[in-house]
């Protein structure tokens, strides 16, 4: 029996399906551990294979090369050093699971698997796992490791069970992704847990971008009297070393290590932005992005975060002005692209306007203009974006927000075109909030410069799409704080009309709103990937059908 023992959190961005990569990742984080003298390094769950793998845990080949890296670290820790904590899937008569694996003395010395499947949200594992049995403690070195997996600390069973069959020390393993004011949460569950079972408990999460997901880390410790030892930053990959020893009552405690303060609110949105767009430009291994600038405040923003993700060399701003375009949407945009220090260029979509007027005259001949002239100028700016984005291999950034994408105000092979969006699941009164915080703050790692990066012009005119004539988006659309409550009603709460209409909103205006998401399904069937920030984003959060024939009536 041991009264020490130290644990390194290694709290690392995986890629997925990079397995020799995240293996290698596992080797640095054990080397600077051993440096360390500690006895365990503890990883994320599914570090392996990248989390989340979805169906390449269906491929056979796939699972082998995982077994092989397996096999291949398991050997590593015949030379003396620190035992590893990874999560990986494991194959065990003929099911799949998703495991926690202990490599200690050279071999496999422990595997237990997740017991609590989610499948909600992002989050759609019974399709790929089985679900494993309430696991018992691994012994390790004199001590009683309860192993779980994310999911299985949000509830008590597992820990219960690990508390009732003799655990000292729980390690959760994770995958967590961010959602604003998620951190919190995980903390307040960890707690909850120590309290019920009176055992601390390590909490691992990984960070880093994975498609539409962005992790934010924030691995932690909790004593068994509730207390934070260790509070890794958010944002980061870190190894960080804990210190636990063994009480005069048998119990066991993390000594008192750094507590990273969590970012602000906006902060933390912001640096999901830059890592989201950061790890799928680089994973994918694009050389640059390109977007339209428009002088408005959605794509004004989408460049801040671009240049800060990725640095101004990266990125390429293309105006693309028509008749319709105001000289203080012309000197916005010029001036954002100036201070941000981005390649900028100026395409009149003119030419391309009036070829299309002419080829479409007889055919429309007798009609009135409408949203059909409209969407034209979108698609030729998207055309022109999309040449420059195959000719030079750079992606197309995409620069819609949430509130528009709910309410089908974006135009289909237009400004809804591209490879990713940053600002897909955040609302326009965000976008203000953001576009002022990063006036007054650089966030931490960005490539861009300080200060005033968003002229405040640009900030504080009625926004519009300057589509036709004297257009602003008010013209057919509530204000947005109001429209932004709305919408937050019935997107992340699913609340009933008449509790909408009861916050103050007209009952006329809610059911517009409302119809205007429904039918607005097919185009985000067609939009990009984006960040996740909110509790319930479109896509894999939110699931509604294209064909809807529902009416909710306000009674």
């Amino acid at each position: 029996m041991t009264d020490r023992l130290k644990i390194l959190i290694a709290q690392q961005n995986p890629t997925v399906g990079d397995v020799a990569g995240n293996a290698d990742l596992l080797r640095r984080a054990r080397a600077e551990g051993a440096a360390l003298g500690a006895d365990l390094v503890v990883s994320s769950e599914l570090v392996i294979t990248g989390y989340p793998p979805e169906d390449l845990i269906l491929r056979p080949a796939f699972l082998e090369s995982v077994e092989a890296e397996i096999k291949a670290l398991a050997r590593d820790t015949a030379d003396g050093g620190p035992a590893l904590v990874l999560g990986a899937p494991w194959r065990e008569d003929g099911k799949i699971y998703n495991a926690a694996v202990l490599l200690d003395g050279g071999e496999v010395a422990a595997v237990r698997y997740k017991h609590d499947l989610p499948n909600y949200g992002v989050f759609d594992e019974k399709r790929l796992f089985v679900a494993g049995p309430l696991p018992g403690p691994v012994d390790f070195r004199g001590v009683r490791l309860g192993l779980m997996i994310c999911e299985d600390m949000w509830t008590p069973e597992v820990c219960e069970c690990l508390q009732e069959t003799g655990a000292e020390i729980l390690i959760a393993i994770n995958g967590s992704p961010f959602e604003a004011d998620k951190h919190d949460a995980r903390i307040n569950f960890a707690v909850a847990r120590a309290n019920e079972c009176k055992l601390p408990i390590a909490y691992v999460n990984q960070v880093g971008g994975q498609d539409e997901l962005v992790f934010d880390g924030g691995s932690f410790v909790v004593n068994a009297d509730y207390a934070l030892a260790a509070q890794l930053p958010l944002w980061r990959s870190v190894n960080v070393l804990t210190e636990w020893s063994r009480d005069g009552d048998g119990g066991w405690a993390c000594a008192q290590g750094a507590l990273d303060a969590a970012p602000a609110p906006l902060e933390s949105i912001y640096l999901a932005m830059m890592t989201g767009l950061r790890d799928y430009v680089g994973k994918n291994g694009f050389p640059g992005i390109i977007l339209g600038l428009s002088g408005g405040i959605d794509s004004a923003l989408t460049a801040a975060v671009a240049v800060d993700a990725l640095g101004a060399g990266r990125v390429h701003c293309v105006l693309m002005p028509s008749r319709y375009t105001s000289q203080g949407s012309l000197d916005d945009a010029a001036a954002l692209a100036a201070g941000l220090g981005v390649r900028f260029d100026t395409i009149s979509i003119e030419p391309a306007v009036g070829a299309f007027d002419g080829m479409l005259a007889g055919v429309f001949a007798g009609r009135a203009p409408d949203t059909t002239e409209e969407n034209i100028q979108a698609r030729a700016r998207a055309v022109i974006l999309m040449a420059i984005s195959n000719k030079f291999g750079c992606m197309l950034l995409t620069t819609g927000n949430k509130s528009e994408m709910s309410v089908g105000y974006a135009t289909l092979y237009g400004d809804l075109s591209g490879g990713y969006s940053v600002l897909k699941d955040v609302y326009k009164t965000t976008v203000y909030e953001l576009s002022d915080w990063r006036n007054q703050h650089t966030p931490e790692g960005a490539q861009g410069p300080g200060g005033e990066v968003i002229p405040a012009s640009i900030i504080t005119k009625a926004p519009s799409a300057e589509l036709r004539a004297d257009q602003t988006d008010q013209d057919t659309l509530p204000p947005y704080d109001e429209l932004d409550d709305i919408l937050r009603c019935l997107i992340e709460e699913e609340r009933p009309f008449a509790e909408i209409a009861a916050r103050g909103h007209a009952e006329e205006t809610v059911r517009r709103i409302a119809r205007m998401v429904y039918i607005a399904e097919y185009k985000r069937r067609q939009a990009p990937p984006g960040v996740k920030i909110t509790s319930r984003s479109f896509g894999r959060d939110r699931r509604y059908p294209m064909t809807n024939a529902f009416t909710e009536t306000l009674k």
